[in-house]
């Protein structure tokens, strides 16, 4: 909460250099899952602290994760979560401020539009958002949204997640959104690789998502951005 990001990844040791205890908290409370937390993990242990393991394991709430190198990028082999259409609840477009052409429901409720233009722009109430989701998937008050690009957007969607069931109003970029997607996605474009673009305003994440039974293999980049030390006053 002090460091007000969007989440907090905590490793353990383990006898196994390779293995890793690994969990996850946002400024409000401890997720079950999270993608670009665990990307950052692997990254730190393979470029910054020295891991020379091709692949990394890691025990969490969500069970086993791996992740492997994958050139200059990495994969992370996570659990699939294929949503199911549902009826729109009722005051979801209004608190969007636009109406869905689908609705479809997982761990989070997925909306669809026919435009990408309209994802990018969409400026929700976050309150109503959060009180509708929570409501509708009987968990946290979370919202995807996504939309095809189009032939020349060098992806195949584009996509935002209004979080603030976790207390995030709008996550940069989101595994666990994708683990619903790329199923979704896959199944609607007849193949298993989709490439996603996550539009969060000024900067966004790309992700390759290939969908395998029930796994979803995540494949980007991560650089390091900043290096500190966190000091915890004594007890």
């Amino acid at each position: 909460a002090e460091n007000n990001q969007a989440e907090t990844a905590y490793l353990l040791r383990t006898p196994d250099p390779a293995r890793f205890g690994l969990r996850w908290c946002t400024p409000l409370l401890e997720v079950p899952l999270c993608g670009h937390a665990t990307l950052a993990s692997a990254h730190v242990l393979l470029a910054e602290l020295g891991l020379t393991t091709g692949e990394i394991a890691f025990d969490t709430r969500s069970g086993p994760l791996v992740v492997r190198r994958a050139g200059d990028a990495y994969e992370m082999d996570f659990p699939a979560q294929p949503p199911v259409r549902v009826e729109a609840p009722s005051g979801l477009d209004e608190a969007l401020g636009a109406t869905p052409a689908e609705v479809w429901a997982s761990a989070y409720l997925v909306a669809v539009f026919d435009d990408p233009a309209v994802v990018r722009g969409l400026k929700p109430n976050l309150v109503a958002l959060n009180a509708i989701s929570s409501a509708a998937t009987g968990g946290r008050g979370n919202v995807g949204v996504a939309a095809l690009a189009g032939p020349d957007a060098g992806h195949d969607v584009v996509d935002r997640f209004f979080a603030p069931g976790s207390g995030i109003p709008e996550d940069p970029a989101t595994g666990s959104l994708h683990c619903i997607l790329a199923p979704l996605y896959a199944d609607k474009l007849g193949r298993p690789t989709v490439t996603f673009h996550q539009a969060y305003p000024g900067r966004g994440g790309d992700l390759a998502c290939e969908t395998r039974g029930d796994r979803v293999l995540l494949r980007g980049r991560a650089i390091t951005m900043i290096e500190s030390r966190l000091r915890i006053a004594p007890q």
